[in-house]
């Protein structure tokens, strides 16, 4: 029996005993008192999670505190369809559906995400580097799967994710404290210290303010020349502030100001290096470098940035059925990676160009940069009558102006070798050197209609219609770069985005649904090829691959679906869908070049089935379950002069960084103990199937390279495979909590220590360095928490 027959008779057993535990939780719950339904606003007006005609999942941070997860990657484990490719701290790529392009690496300015991420009402969504948020204080994260495009525009392609904040409220004055600390496996000491406070300012006013700090466990030691070696370099800080005001100033006009700032600063990457060009085992005229568990080769120390700032102001006013909001939203943001490229470099400077020893090992720092400025405005008029139509209409605008740059510096390379190096915009010993500035304006009008044929059927229709201008200008200088100074480049499009739902109650309990939607990306401009770098060979091939624009991206998706109340003790959903996806716009690595270009890929498809259970059993025992099968794949192929197809772009090769099966269980058993304090115990079980990084990795898995002959290697190449493997994530939790609002918890995540494998890194088409991102080795900690 194959694997591929193993995952779906999984999926199918999952969801049978999801079945079977909805017939019996109706028998054994026909007595039992309704509970509070969860509360989302996906359609942008509250409505009730099982209500919304398409698949959503909404988490509370209760919730995501009793699983473990305390970032968007360890939540998107808990959530059917939905994952986050690590790509280093501060550094990730989501996907819904198994919609994905590949890997992006380092900032590609020209790039968008497929996946819209909001604060709120405010989109903070950034390809590479979408903000992983403080999950304190929030009232819920809701996962929107499928093309959101109708209300959410583009970067909703494949779905929206939304952290959803609690409101300064008048209700009485409240807050909260909590500390953890951690310590994790062969690692450092970590914690976290968070307070929130809502304060009452009057009946008409209310202030509420989050305050964090994190301290995160660095558990990767780097290898340096010489045998010296740097501990736990991975780990860092996060502190940030989310201070929000209520104005009620009449009856009908409420106004919200925010404030939201965060800053990150990380020490290192959680990189394992199995092969580093200049630090390995298999050198022979140099000091041989053994690599184990957990350990990296660097020369330097390396380190992540990122410091971002939001406000924004929504005022609502109500005419009496009819609600008139205004979103106005500012964001700042300010990125800077600083790399060891030594790697990189060396193999160019010593394996491609045979200079000395003392030239190849220079260090080379790569100092990347990105700074981004969005402005956003959103008006809608929105229904809020209760009858038969309910309807939303709105108009949208943003500007964003995004400076990227890349610096590559080696100190003392032109004096070792007299080959100039200063050039037009590249100083001297900067081998490569870009500028790309640029603004994109966007501006939208939308709507979006749900008729209520009768007490059993609703249909709904919307649509949306957006433009788009985006301008570069692209400076490239440098031995490295293909010289290109103040080069303008330019795209400009429109797109359509309708949607059709239905939904169809068969009882109190039980409702289908039916969607058809579209998504779509905006494209962009390509960079130039590294042309210097290149052989001959991958010059000919990309640069006839490589075009100055890329186009939009497009999905319709097709859905259907059931949602089944559980005799108001919980919820059992299930979706089927298919995707059909025009241009997607392949990430491709250039080979030698050195170089990232986007490709359309004339079509793809993704296919799958997500299933979710929630319930509770009885005053004790709550159990979530959720499992998805996606097969997502290629359809047709993009080839060279010859017919062959270009870094793997050939029909039938699966999509890259998702899996075809992920599962998570959850079980949560509380038991009041004594003194009238609450004892818990929770469990929470995650799966993630195999991945590759890129969808060439699926070309000549295991991979065998001709290493580069510096050091004279005591072999000729070596092989590495390029699948990522399935992981499972074991977490555990246990404490008490009273009455008054104190709760204390001991918790050990990766409780099986898993070593997974998160994303490959390498350099130079895996001949200057292989390795992997990996996640946290297990971790214990204790957390304690007052609320008052």
């Amino acid at each position: 029996m194959t694997s591929k027959t193993l995952r779906r008779l999984a999926f199918a057993s999952v969801s049978a005993l999801a079945l079977i535990a909805t017939a019996a939780a109706d028998q054994a719950w026909a007595q039992a008192d309704a509970s509070d339904e969860i509360i989302v606003t996906a359609r942008k007006r509250g409505e009730s999670l099982l209500d919304v005609p398409f698949s959503v999942n909404a988490l509370s941070e209760e919730q995501l505190r009793a699983r473990g997860a305390a970032t968007l990657e360890e939540l998107s484990k808990n959530v059917a369809g939905f994952s986050v490719q690590n790509l280093g701290p501060g550094q990730s790529q989501v996907a819904i559906r198994g919609i994905s392009a590949g890997q992006i690496v380092r900032d590609q300015p020209g790039v968008k995400e497929q996946v819209g991420v909001y604060l709120d009402e405010s989109v903070i969504s950034l390809s590479l580097f979408t903000p992983d948020l403080d999950l304190f204080d929030l009232n819920r994260v809701e996962v929107l799967r499928g093309p959101q495009g109708t209300l959410f525009g583009s970067g909703s392609l494949a779905g929206t994710v939304r952290y959803i904040t609690n409101q300064p409220s008048t209700d009485g004055f409240e807050g909260a404290v909590e500390g953890t600390i951690s310590s994790v496996k062969d690692g450092e000491i970590g914690g976290d210290l968070k307070g929130m406070l809502n304060i009452p300012m009057s009946d008409r006013a209310a202030f509420r303010i989050v305050a964090f700090a994190s301290d995160f466990p660095g558990y990767i030691d780097a290898i340096q020349p010489g045998g010296g070696r740097a501990e736990d370099v991975n780990g860092g800080t996060r502190s940030g502030v989310r201070a929000a005001a209520m104005f009620k100033l009449s009856e009908a006009l409420t106004v919200t100001p925010r404030i939201v700032w965060q800053d990150i600063e990380v020490n290192g990457f959680n990189r394992v290096d199995v092969y580093n060009y200049l630090g390995n085992q298999y050198t022979t005229t140099r000091p041989a470098v053994r690599l184990g568990d957990l350990e990296q080769f660097t020369q330097f120390g390396e380190r992540f940035t990122d410091e971002f700032l939001l406000a924004d102001l929504t005022i609502a006013y109500d005419f009496g059925g009819l609600t008139l909001t205004s979103i106005s939203s500012l964001s700042d943001r300010e990125v800077l990676v600083y790399r060891d490229a030594t790697a990189l470099t060396g193999s160019i400077t010593g394996g491609s160009l045979g200079l000395a020893e003392n030239v190849f090992t220079l260090n080379a720092p790569l100092i990347d940069t990105t700074s981004v400025n969005t402005f956003t405005q959103e008006v809608r008029l929105s229904s809020d009558t209760g009858g038969r139509v309910q309807w939303v209409v709105g108009a949208f605008y943003s500007d964003q102006e995004r400076n990227y740059a890349q610096d590559l510096q080696v100190r003392g390379f032109s004096a070792l070798t007299g080959i100039p190096t200063a050039s037009v915009r590249a100083p001297t010993d900067s081998l490569y050197f870009s500028t790309v500035p640029y603004d994109l304006t966007q501006y939208a009008i939308f709507g979006e209609a749900t008729y209520a044929v009768n007490d059993k059927l609703n249909v709904t229709a919307g649509v949306r219609y957006a433009n788009y201008e985006e301008s570069r200008l692209l400076t490239f200088d440098g031995i490295f770069a293909d010289q290109t100074i103040d080069s303008p480049g330019s795209v400009e499009d429109d797109d359509i985005a309708p949607r059709v739902m239905a939904s169809y109650k068969l009882s109190d309990t039980l409702t289908l649904n039916a969607q058809a939607s579209k998504g779509f990306r905006l494209g962009g401009v390509n960079d130039p090829l590294n042309r210097p770098l290149c052989n001959a060979a991958d010059f000919a091939t990309f640069n006839a691959l490589s075009k100055p624009t890329f186009e939009n991206e497009t999905v319709w998706n097709y859905e259907a679906g059931l949602k089944a109340r559980l005799a108001g003790r919980g919820s059992f959903t299930v979706a089927g869908f298919y995707s059909d996806i025009e241009n997607l716009q392949a990430t491709i690595d250039a080979g030698t070049c050195s170089s990232r270009i986007i490709a359309n890929v004339p079509s793809a498809r993704s296919i799958g089935l997500e299933a979710e259970y929630n319930a509770r059993y009885g005053d004790h025992l709550d159990v979530a379950v959720s499992a998805s099968y996606n097969q997502s794949e290629l359809t047709s192929s993009v080839v060279d002069s010859t017919g062959a197809p270009i870094q793997g772009l050939r029909d039938g090769n699966r999509l890259p960084t998702v899996p075809e099966f992920q599962a998570a269980a959850s079980v949560t058993w509380t038991q009041p103990v004594r003194n009238n304090l609450d004892g818990f115990i929770s469990g929470t079980w995650q799966y993630v199937g195999e991945r590759f990084t890129q969808i060439s990795d699926q070309e000549n898995n295991p991979r065998t390279v001709t290493l580069f002959s510096t050091g004279a290697p005591s072999v000729a190449s070596l092989s590495f495979p390029l699948e990522l493997p399935d992981y499972h994530v074991l977490n555990l939790r246990a404490g008490v909590r009273a009455p008054d609002g104190w709760e204390a918890a001991v918790f050990v995540n990766n409780v099986t220590d898993e070593r997974a494998r998160l994303s490959i890194d390498r350099e130079r088409g895996l001949r200057a360095r292989y390795g992997y991102q990996t996640n946290q080795p297990r971790t214990i900690g204790l957390t304690v928490r007052t609320s008052f």
